[in-house]
């Protein structure tokens, strides 16, 4: 069987002005800007060992409204600007010097070692998204050390570290949440010591930090991102904990997401927090279950119940599936997930008191029983509640990668998918149109991988009827990454 081609590695870095075939809405004008891996292969014939690990590659895709067919008396043609980069790290200068000694899963090494430096030189390999903070771009994983970038070149700029005297963590959420009302974001980090716990702060620029409560917990869980919304914080404490004591045995030890353990008779903890005290409302734990992302929550019954919504797998096996080797041989048993519903019934009328065990309940229903990968849904609807949900489209089980993105009506249970343009699909971006009267009125950005031209397509779909409006052919294939950003401040500068 030959290597799947979504996981070689691209070496190539190019900027590039592309012809669109199709249109363009109008009103398209900013940047979308990806995050993932480049490269798992270094000039030396070493190579990582697990699909998280590979070097941070950012990808930005900017629509040009200058040269729109419609404004140039129809001798124009709509064109994309697309550029590539390494971020330039401590990681990427290490690789290519034949000194990688691992991160999220690959290598052994002496955890004591790996532990202590974790505030002082944390792993710096921020490959899963940009985020914009303040008037900063900078892109993230989930290490406290996030790298500063050019929105326009993509070149790297700096480290960004919190050094002030709120809390902080050793290990991040990779996945922020921002309030769509005041723009500020949100994050949880954990904290290993004597006592460990879970940090949670908000800012609005990088650096300054205001802490909004701290939770203890007895074995931290692993934690890829949470729930936001107006007045509450929803952490999900899956049953994949660490002991950090293990850090501390002596001699190299295994990769470090394999100091994690599978508890399954924890179960899973839900715990409210007020964002305004910082008070853990509630904690009711449900069945165990695993799963990296949220796609959105939001409050009804005026904060009675809180709702998110979770791609969910049974167990945490799906990190080990991951593996650089079982990937390029085309092994995805277990890397689909199904979106659920949690609803947490806060009981009595919300207050600054602590609920009983009693008074609270967490119901979890199955929103889409098929596969997804990379849920999301409108930015407009973040922190209210939200009707459709984008993700790849996945056979349960899987025996191929996302062969489609699908839109989902969760009020009607209804599914839309597309399919055209490429072999294999990545995150659906839904980007809402400014002046849309519907939830759906916008377009949804994805990228795709033609494996019989080797070659990756951009290709923008429109949000109501989820048909095809453009797309554009890019100068080489791209690996499969993570997660992408649209930004509409980005305008197009012609890459140079």
């Amino acid at each position: 069987m030959s290597p799947h081609p979504g996981f070689h590695s691209l070496h190539e870095e190019t900027a590039a002005t592309l012809s669109v075939e199709g249109t363009l809405p109008d009103w398209l004008t900013g940047s979308l800007v990806r995050n993932g891996p480049g490269a798992f292969s270094f000039p030396d014939g070493s190579t990582v060992e697990h699909w998280f690990d590979g070097l941070a590659m950012l990808h930005r895709f900017t629509f040009d409204p200058d040269t729109r067919s419609h404004r140039a008396g129809g001798a124009g043609k709509d064109e994309l600007h697309y550029r590539n980069r390494f971020l330039d790290t401590d990681a990427y200068r290490a690789a290519l010097a034949g000194d990688f000694e691992g991160g999220f899963a690959t290598g052994e090494t002496t955890l004591r070692s790996r532990l202590s430096t974790f505030l002082t030189d944390p792993y710096d390999n921020t490959n899963i998204i940009v985020e914009r903070i303040g008037e900063t771009y900078l892109a993230l994983t989930e290490s406290p050390r996030w790298v500063a970038v050019d929105p326009n070149t993509l070149a790297t700029d700096r480290h960004v570290e919190y050094d002030g005297s709120a809390p902080s963590g050793h290990l991040a959420c990779a996945h922020l949440k921002r309030d769509p009302v005041t723009g500020t974001l949100v994050n949880v980090e954990t904290e290993f010591g004597r006592t460990n716990q879970y940090h949670v702060h908000a800012m609005s620029e990088p650096g300054v930090r205001h802490h909004i409560g701290s939770v203890e917990t007895d074995e931290p869980a692993y934690m890829h991102s949470f729930a936001l919304t107006p007045r509450f914080v929803v952490l999900t404490e899956f049953p994949l904990r660490v002991n950090p004591l293990r850090f501390l045995r002596p001699g190299r030890q295994a990769p470090f997401i394999e100091q994690f353990e599978w508890q399954p008779d924890r179960g899973t903890r839900v715990i409210v927090i007020d964002r305004t005290t910082g008070e853990v409302l509630a904690d009711p734990v449900t069945d165990s279950v695993f799963g990296f992302h949220h796609v959105n929550a939001f409050e009804r019954d005026g904060g009675r119940e809180i709702v998110f919504d979770l791609e969910t797998v049974p167990d945490a096996t799906t990190i080990d599936s991951l593996s650089i080797d079982s990937l390029r041989e085309g092994e995805l048993e277990t890397l689909a997930g199904r979106l659920d519903r949690f609803t947490v019934d806060l009981g009595g009328a919300t207050g600054s008191n602590r609920y009983g065990a009693d008074d609270v309940s967490v119901d979890r229903s199955r929103l889409y029983a098929d596969g997804t990968a990379l849920p999301t849904a409108s930015p407009a609807r973040w922190s209210r509640e939200h009707r459709y949900i984008y993700a790849m489209s996945m056979d349960q089980p899987p025996t191929e990668w996302a062969h489609g993105i699908l839109k989902l009506d969760t009020r009607t249970g209804d599914v839309t998918e597309f399919s055209r343009g490429g072999d294999y699909f990545g995150e659906p971006i839904f980007v809402p149109a400014p002046d849309g009267d519907r939830e759906d009125a916008g377009v949804v950005l994805t990228v795709a991988l033609d494996a019989g031209e080797n070659r990756s397509r951009l290709l923008v779909v429109d949000g109501d009827t989820f048909e095809e409006n453009a797309r554009v052919t890019l100068p080489h294939p791209i690996p499969f990454d993570f997660h992408g950003r649209y930004f509409p401040e980005l305008k197009a500068k012609t890459p140079g």
